[in-house]
């Protein structure tokens, strides 16, 4: 079952799942619409190691916006820090934003369940966009969970803007149990 606006306003207000700054206008019928935040992260290395901690340059979206270039991946974050330790939160970008050839969220629209902070948002132009901070970018759905619930204790818990992949993080631990 997925949660519809009146029921994630009621949601939100009496804490059963963290939206912040909570707007009533970016509530629609079943969704949450969330902003872009106003700091985007680029990888600097040619070649991005999936083993290996990456290097990244933070880029702030001035008040006349940032140009994403195609061929680019630009991490972005939720202007809002969401959450909740009993809904299944999924976030997908708007359809205006992806008829402007703006991928977000193309691999990872789920969060866990327990996860509570600013999404990070993975941007990929088709074409020259200018973004703005604080533009609608995407929207969040909540879903009923059935069953127990264990709550996530992650390695982006409470992230504050965007997050570059901690992958190897996995894999050293992966190491430290072949060893």
């Amino acid at each position: 079952m997925i949660l519809t606006g009146p029921e994630i306003t009621a949601a939100a207000h009496d804490g059963r799942l963290t939206i912040a700054p909570f707007e009533a206008e970016q509530v629609n019928p079943n969704s949450y619409n969330v902003r872009l935040g106003p700091t985007l992260l680029t990888y600097t290395t040619t070649v991005i190691d999936a083993h290996q901690p990456n290097p990244t340059k933070a880029i702030q979206i001035g008040k006349h916006g940032y140009v994403l270039q195609p061929g680019e991946l630009y991490l972005g974050h939720t202007f809002e820090q969401v959450g909740s330790d009993i809904y299944v939160p999924l976030l997908f970008g708007r359809s205006s934003v992806g008829r402007l050839g703006l991928f977000v969220e193309i691999t990872a629209p789920i969060g866990d369940i327990g996860f509570h902070g600013q999404w990070t948002l993975m941007l990929t132009p088709v074409r020259p966009l200018r973004v703005y901070a604080g533009m609608k970018i995407g929207q969040i759905m909540f879903f009923v969970s059935t069953g127990d619930i264990d709550l996530y204790r992650g390695k982006y818990q409470a992230a504050a803007g965007p997050q570059p992949s901690h992958y190897w993080r996995d894999v050293a631990s992966i190491r430290a149990v072949a060893s």
